[in-house]
């Protein structure tokens, strides 16, 4: 799908609280706040506002508090799981997501509190409950982390 395509097919955006209805992480692991240029079947960007009373940051690291590597990659599968329950039409809503494989992941600068990170994932494929997306998250429009991944949709 091209960006006029994209632009023509229009887009969603949901709040936490949709967010919580679609997908089962809870505080302190929900790690989007907002998902926004929601494209059935192709993309969508979550929003995650990272605060200095994020838990992680007492111990990552208390002199210099930096967002972990791994939770940026989590806040992408978050980000992919609401894109995957809003292509299946709410039929996937509240299973689990199982990462499979996380590929080519790039960690360019560190996310800092008080940042705006914006995680864009697009679906690159899926066959049956199995899917495949590319993510990036970015600060104020500058890349910071990226990963291919791919995952798998349980009941629990």
């Amino acid at each position: 799908m091209n960006e006029q395509q994209v632009m023509q097919a229009g887009s969603k955006s949901v709040d936490v609280m949709e967010i919580m209805r679609m997908i089962p992480h809870r505080y302190p692991f929900l790690l989007i706040d907002r998902v926004t240029d929601i494209v059935s079947d192709h993309s969508a960007i979550g929003i995650k506002n990272v605060t200095i009373n994020e838990p992680f940051f007492a111990g990552h690291f208390p002199r210099q508090p930096v967002m972990p590597g791994v939770l940026i990659i989590e806040s992408m599968a978050q980000t992919a799981a609401v894109l995957v329950v809003e292509t299946l039409e709410g039929e996937a809503a509240g299973k689990l997501v199982y990462f499979m494989t996380i590929e080519q992941a790039r960690f360019r600068k560190p996310v800092f509190p008080g940042a705006c990170m914006k995680v864009h994932v697009t679906k690159l494929r899926n066959r049956r409950n199995v899917w495949k997306f590319q993510g990036e998250a970015r600060v104020d429009g500058v890349l910071v982390a990226e990963a291919s991944f791919s995952a798998m949709i349980m009941d629990d």
